[in-house]
């Protein structure tokens, strides 16, 4: 079970540009895709307060937030301290 999760749906272009940036960097995911999943939906909902939008990303169960999030967490550093 990889450490960072991907919750995403299957025609979002954001989610396969956020899968792609971690496949890069050489972060494995698990990918939960909410339109097929509807477990995966609750667990969605619950982690993330509701939230509304995808891609939304967690790391050990931490709720990290979306591709603009993850991709400021990675130009600070951020990501690098999370992964160790």
């Amino acid at each position: 079970m990889a450490r960072v999760k991907v919750y995403s749906t299957g025609i979002c272009p954001v989610c396969d540009k956020t899968k792609t940036l971690l496949s890069k960097w050489g972060i494995a995911y698990d990918e939960v895709r909410v339109d097929q999943d509807q477990t995966g939906l609750r667990e969605f909902s619950q982690i993330t307060n509701g939230a509304r939008t995808v891609p939304q990303i967690t790391i050990d169960g931490k709720w990290i937030g979306s591709f603009s999030e993850l991709t400021e967490l990675h130009m600070e550093d951020g990501l690098d301290e999370l992964m160790q």
